[in-house]
């Protein structure tokens, strides 16, 4: 098995959610790390982990951004971090069902992702890069992320689910060592 470190320039983590009932808002995460521990011969003996800056979030408008960033919302200054770690990575189709454990404004529940390979290649520094995409819904609920505010036509202004996308491009940690050993070779 191969440490893999995320390369931040071609990677996404993003977030939907539905807005009174009727419209889609959708968001980004612009700080976020990853590790990847990726065995290519048996993908269900890999692991996965993620630290999320919370207060990081972007949806576009600067008015929104601040209140997910309050008390209402993720609370970034309380819980600055959002972390995901795999317990265990299961075949499933023609990808993979990664579970694992999510820690959000202070709490940790499992959630699972749907996941694929996107492929393995050898990158243009003489190393190799991995490609994986991923996606899960969850309940905000759950996390204690309860502010909402009822409309007079029925339903609520937030929805509770949020559908959650990561496309991750990783590089195998001992590129630079590749690349040295390639170029003396």
């Amino acid at each position: 098995m191969n440490t893999w470190d995320l390369d931040p320039a071609h990677s996404q983590i993003e977030f939907a959610v539905r807005h009174m009932m009727v419209t889609t808002v959708r968001g980004q995460f612009h700080k976020f790390t990853a590790t990847v521990d990726f065995d290519e011969s048996n993908p269900e003996r890999s692991t996965v982990e993620a630290h999320i800056d919370a207060s990081s979030i972007e949806t576009g408008m600067e008015a929104r951004d601040a209140h997910l960033r309050s008390p209402d919302f993720l609370d970034a200054a309380t819980y600055p971090e959002l972390v995901f770690r795999s317990t265990h990575i299961e075949p499933s189709g023609d990808g993979f069902k990664i579970v694992g454990d999510l820690t959000m404004h202070g709490q940790t529940h499992p959630v699972t992702l749907d996941a694929e390979i996107g492929g393995v290649v050898a990158n243009m520094q003489g190393g190799r890069r991995a490609g994986f995409s991923a996606s899960t819904k969850i309940s905000r609920k759950l996390w204690g992320l309860t502010w909402n505010g009822a409309l007079e036509s029925g339903g609520v202004l937030v929805s509770d689910e949020i559908k959650i996308t990561m496309d991750l491009a990783v590089v195998q940690a001992d590129a630079a060592k590749t690349k040295t050993l390639v170029g003396v070779a």
